[in-house]
């Protein structure tokens, strides 16, 4: 990474100036001890180099080691979007993003691995937004320090829009906010619910799109503020409308197997670029129940 000075940043340290393009501090101390990690003019200096305007900074982010915990194993990914920072991927139902107990060879994590391997790129893994399992839609991976570092504090921000689509039984309001706090069940080490003296804040917007009266379901548009585990599938339950196939909080499988819910539409700017960038994933067959099979002219993207 390269950055010319201009007067603005006149008198900054490099540590200074490094910290508003995004860094942490760890990486600006690894950084700091790597051979050529932190350069001015092609010259090693100090964090503590006080800027002038013309200088050309250079930072050499690189990684010698990958993820090799993880085991690389080949399996269908769908890959949106791609360039050296930031990988998007519209995940399928049934598959972890994260490696645990059980779950050793089957996770997002084990295909990304595979499809880097492939490609003879060393490669850690960083997955930005989670997903619950059986969850499908759209997930961010960062690909190197940096860019992770800039979105990690861009989800703390509330930076990263994050739009859903669910099948909700019954047919909801046609439009709220959720304002409940969400708690850890007792005894429970997965299962949530709406407590309001224990829970964390937990705010989630929802929309109408379609109903169907023969089946019984809405079709609804959700947009979070807040992230908490679950948070959809129990603010949903909390006001009468869950989610069908859910197997912890609705498990009726007569239409879906597993719970009605897809990551459909992420927008952000880029970590490094800054641009705008949208990204959508379509609505997967298995929630095509109602009928619907496209989302054109149901959903406002003012919502």
């Amino acid at each position: 990474m390269t950055y010319t000075i201009t007067h603005t940043s006149k008198e900054l340290s490099v540590k200074q100036y490094l910290l508003e393009q995004g860094y942490s501090q760890s990486l600006i101390r690894q950084l700091r001890y790597m051979e050529n990690g932190i350069t001015i003019n092609g010259k090693q200096v100090y964090t503590t180099h006080r800027l002038r305007p013309g200088e050309v900074l250079s930072a050499c982010i690189r990684e010698d080691k990958g993820s090799e915990h993880i085991v690389p194993v080949p399996m269908p990914l769908h890959i949106i979007y791609e360039d050296e920072h930031i990988l998007v991927v519209n995940k399928d139902a049934g598959v972890p993003i994260h490696p645990s107990q059980g779950n050793f060879e089957n996770t997002l994590a084990n295909g990304i691995a595979y499809y880097f391997k492939e490609k003879g790129e060393v490669f850690t893994y960083r997955a930005v937004n989670r997903l619950d399992r059986d969850t499908t839609g759209l997930l961010i991976v960062a690909k190197n320090p940096l860019s992770a570092c800039i979105l990690s504090d861009m989800v703390k921000k509330h930076l990263i829009l994050r739009r859903y689509l669910a099948v909700a039984c019954g047919k909801t309001p046609l439009k709220g906010l959720i304002d409940a706090p969400i708690a850890r069940v007792d005894g429970s080490t997965i299962e949530r619910c709406v407590d309001k003296l224990r829970g964390e804040e937990a705010r989630t917007h929802y929309k109408r799109l379609f109903y169907d009266p023969v089946t019984g379901h809405s079709l609804i548009g959700l947009r979070l503020e807040t992230g908490r585990t679950h948070q959809i599938r129990v603010h949903l339950k909390s006001i009468g409308h869950p989610l069908p196939g859910d197997f912890l909080y609705h498990p009726d499988y007569r239409y879906i197997k597993r719970q009605a819910l897809h990551s459909f539409r992420l927008d952000f700017l880029h970590p490094i670029r800054k641009e705008p960038l949208s990204f959508e994933a379509p609505l997967p067959e298995d929630m095509q129940f109602l009928g619907i099979t496209s989302t054109a002219g149901l959903w406002d993207n003012d919502f």
